[in-house]
């Protein structure tokens, strides 16, 4: 990481980070990806009940290959042969972990999903919940968070999984109806009404969409 991103990204991050705990959320910042998989796995307590929604983010600090490596009982949806019972468990996990689409410097996240799994699980049912985000996902407030979201992360998710939604094809938010479309479901967190549910790692680098 360039010295002088890395500077910006360590003065951002202490703004977010006020901002995420006083909304009720713990919040950490990890210089790289490996102190950012070390952070999480300190998190989750082995023979924890672990599971996710589709956050690339995870995927890329290696937190998945070490969970299944290791002594936890790891729910992964997409090697599952019941895919939707393995969804339906995330609401009784000990741990959900997601990224998020956009989060604000005054710690707001904001995320957009279609099958709703995933924003339903932050909202209400896993013990905790350890969100992964690369500060490429700072926005500075709300609406530009939404924007983001919507002209940043659904284009390349829809084109990612193949559909035929406008924005797959023309790389910006149209508003449609599409069938195919996955902005269905909004959630915007602003608090965390139960501490130490939410937890908000921070990571020095370019993470997902």
């Amino acid at each position: 990481m360039n010295e002088n991103i890395t500077k910006r990204n360590t003065l951002l991050a202490q703004k977010v980070m006020k901002g995420l705990q006083s909304r009720n959320m713990s919040a950490y910042y990890a210089e790289d990806r490996e102190e950012a998989r070390k952070m999480a796995l300190s998190l989750i307590p082995e023979g924890s009940t672990v599971t996710m929604g589709g956050g690339m983010s995870v995927h890329e600090i290696g937190l998945v290959e070490a969970l299944k490596d290791g002594a936890y009982n790891f729910i992964d949806r997409d090697t599952a042969e019941d895919r939707q019972e393995a969804m339906l468990q995330a609401y009784r996990a000990d741990v959900f972990l997601s990224s998020t689409n956009a989060i604000t410097e005054d710690g707001v996240l904001v995320n957009i999903d279609g099958n709703a799994n995933r924003v339903s699980a932050i909202a209400q049912g896993p013990k905790k919940v350890i969100f992964i985000v690369g500060m490429n996902k700072v926005c500075s407030d709300v609406d530009g968070a939404m924007k983001r979201a919507r002209n940043v992360a659904a284009p390349i998710n829809a084109q990612r999984f193949g559909l035929s939604t406008p924005c797959a094809k023309t790389g910006s938010c149209m508003n449609c109806k599409s069938p195919d479309t996955i902005c269905c479901q909004f959630l915007i967190t602003r608090y965390s009404m139960h501490k130490d549910r939410i937890h908000v790692i921070l990571v020095n680098d370019t993470l997902g969409f």
